[in-house]
């Protein structure tokens, strides 16, 4: 992807009909309190369960302010590559400035999930945190079958997403996070996206976070 500095695209960033959050330093506020900032202990466990090796290249898709693609990095090393796109261009200004202060070579683009500016078979693992749920269904569609595009034959997609917390005052929390109108479906409907889009070996199920429920899959392949 051609890195993005021209003004004007920065400010107004892509059209998409998916929700964007545009409140990003607010944003990293209560994530940072939710443990979901840059080596947080959200962000490690979303890492340790998308297996991310030394030298993998990932991609960070809804990526925010870019903690848990910073968190990526640090687990794929020198030897990897990771990048971390997302919609909102303030979001992609606070994660470019959050990487040079860590001095992590992350590379930080505005970008849509359901059109990748990547190549073919580019990355070996694709992450995305509490961003999907922000998709209507047919983005949901596209934006699968761009990442099944974009990842090696045998890649994988991880994804860890907002389900509803049974304790009342967690729900508040995490429902002023994201946005009860920015939920579009439950989490529990994309396995079966995932599986039309073309992935193999769809899991789903829970994860060590009250608030964070995971889906995963693979592209067909070595």
């Amino acid at each position: 992807m051609h890195r993005m500095h021209n003004e004007s695209r920065i400010k107004n960033g892509p059209q998409t009909t998916g929700a964007t959050i545009h409140w990003a330093s607010q944003y990293d506020f209560h994530t940072g309190l939710l443990g979901l900032g840059t080596n947080g202990r959200n962000s490690r466990m979303v890492i340790d369960l998308a297996q991310i090796r030394p030298g993998d290249k990932v991609l960070d898709v809804g990526c925010g302010t870019g903690s848990l693609t910073l968190t990526a990095q640090s687990h794929a090393g020198p030897g990897g590559k990771v990048v971390g796109i997302d919609a909102a261009p303030e979001m992609i200004e606070v994660a470019r400035k959050k990487a040079s202060r860590s001095g992590l070579e992350v590379v930080f683009e505005v970008g849509l999930i359901e059109k990748l500016d990547f190549p073919d078979a580019t990355f070996d693992v694709v992450i995305s945190r509490l961003a999907i749920h922000h998709l209507p269904d047919d983005l949901k569609h596209r934006g699968f079958a761009e990442i099944l595009r974009v990842l090696k034959p045998g890649g994988h997609l991880f994804i860890a997403d907002f389900k509803s917390p049974a304790n009342p005052i967690l729900k508040h929390i995490t429902s002023a996070l994201v946005g009860s109108h920015m939920m579009q479906t439950n989490v529990w409907s994309q396995p079966a996206m995932l599986a039309d889009a073309g992935f193999v070996e769809v899991t789903s199920g829970p994860t060590r976070s009250v608030f964070l429920a995971f889906v995963s899959g693979k592209k067909p392949g070595n």
